[in-house]
């Protein structure tokens, strides 16, 4: 079964909360991905179907070893291109929603090839400081 965006942010938030405390409940999804509950036990049974999580009715769920791989990739998917924005200069108060509006768009090749290029970046500050220059001179031009 292909996961769908929607699939992918449930496992990347039920990922991250159990990362972060432990467990994660409905109530926690609903409230981080601003869902109403029914609609997190509806996808939880889905991600059951596909073998993500075990879900056992009034009892909860967890993730499956197939839904922790996927919920870490996904996870690392995102801080990485927020890292990549926050690099290539893009505010701070922009880089959230951006991430969260490219991050199912990407192949994970060009998800690769984001992390070769802040790895450039990032292994000589000249690098960024000289990316920095370039924006400076783009924004004068432009004023």
């Amino acid at each position: 079964m292909a996961t769908t965006p929607s699939m992918e942010d449930y496992i990347e938030r039920i990922y991250a909360l159990i990362d972060g405390k432990g467990y994660a409940r409905v109530s926690d999804i609903a409230e981080a991905l601003e869902v109403h509950p029914s609609s997190v036990t509806k996808m939880i049974q889905k991600l059951d179907k596909g073998k993500y999580v075990v879900y056992e009715k009034y009892r909860g769920f967890m993730l499956t070893p197939k839904g922790k791989k996927l919920g870490k990739r996904l996870v690392d998917r995102h801080a990485l291109l927020e890292q990549f924005l926050s690099v290539i200069g893009v505010n701070e108060e922009n880089i959230y929603e951006d991430v969260e509006g490219i991050e199912h768009h990407l192949s994970w090749d060009a998800i690769d090839r984001i992390g070769d290029l802040v790895q450039y970046f990032e292994e000589t500050g000249k690098r960024v400081e000289e990316l920095r220059e370039v924006q400076r001179q783009n924004e004068e031009q432009s004023e």
